[in-house]
């Protein structure tokens, strides 16, 4: 019990410190039957991740929830991750959270229980296993050292251009990560982005109308469109990064195998 206790704990501090991304950032009550579910979704992520480590070894994995709705612009997944293996057997997330309220953003290392809490639009956890060759050079830099932190930048956007450097916004920042931490040339962001380029990684393009952008904007401090180029914005074609992009990209490029699910029933 007094574990338990423990881990509850360390969630409620978690959700107070305000963070999120691909989540709301209302302030809502966490109900028990949230709380439950979160930990279930964790748990279970946490016996599938320990099932590939047993099977092949897989000690990264790029790992994906869906705390908003985005449907409509036909995206399933909002917020990625690299989830890696520590030597007791553990899982722990290195992502970014944007700070509620603010046109800033952190770098967090969360257990997955803490990643999977909160308002999830739906409980579904999605991943891919980076190749072979790949795990053991990013198990390297994601335990060891900075490389995965050279690339951060703290101003946040939701949308930031996928090719700019103005702004930051989580998925951004872990596929420029990603360069970071297997190239050893890529030690800032436009180095960065020119090996995502030369790897044929092709952000997302929203529609996003003039009204809606104003609205996005308006009293959001997370939200601006500012650094994309004019002769994109000025015609609604917004390109971010997504979680369905990387993944997409990732299989395509044959640096990580298919996408993985696992949902709770409604």
């Amino acid at each position: 019990m007094k574990a338990r206790a423990t881990v509850i704990a360390m969630l409620f501090a978690a959700l107070a410190a305000g963070a999120h991304a691909g989540q709301s950032c209302e302030q809502k009550p966490l109900t028990p039957q949230a709380l439950q579910r979160g930990l279930e979704l964790a748990q279970r992520t946490h016996a599938a991740l320990d099932a590939a480590h047993q099977r092949d070894g897989t000690r990264v994995v790029v790992l994906a929830r869906a705390g908003q709705d985005l449907s409509a612009h036909g995206l399933r997944y909002s917020h990625l991750g690299w989830a890696y293996r520590l030597p007791d057997g553990t899982w722990r997330v290195l992502h970014k959270l944007n700070d509620c309220g603010t046109a800033q953003g952190q770098i967090h290392r969360q257990g997955l229980g803490v990643f999977f809490l909160d308002d999830l639009w739906r409980h579904e956890a999605a991943w891919v296993v980076p190749a072979p060759a790949l795990q053991e050079p990013l198990h390297a830099a994601l335990t060891q050292g900075d490389r995965a932190l050279r690339v951060h930048q703290p101003a946040y956007s939701m949308v930031s251009y996928a090719w700019g450097t103005r702004y930051q916004q989580s998925n951004q920042w872990a596929l420029e990560a990603m360069a970071a931490m297997l190239e050893p040339g890529a030690a800032d962001r436009e180095s960065a982005q020119a090996w995502l380029k030369f790897k044929g990684y092709q952000p997302t393009r929203l529609t996003v109308r003039p009204l809606q952008r104003l609205g996005a904007r308006v009293g959001t401090a997370h939200i601006a469109f500012d650094d994309h180029p004019n002769e994109l914005r000025f015609s609604d074609r917004i390109d971010t990064v997504t979680v369905d992009s990387a993944f997409a990209w990732m299989g395509r490029s044959q640096l990580a195998g298919p996408v993985q699910t696992l949902s709770l029933p409604n």
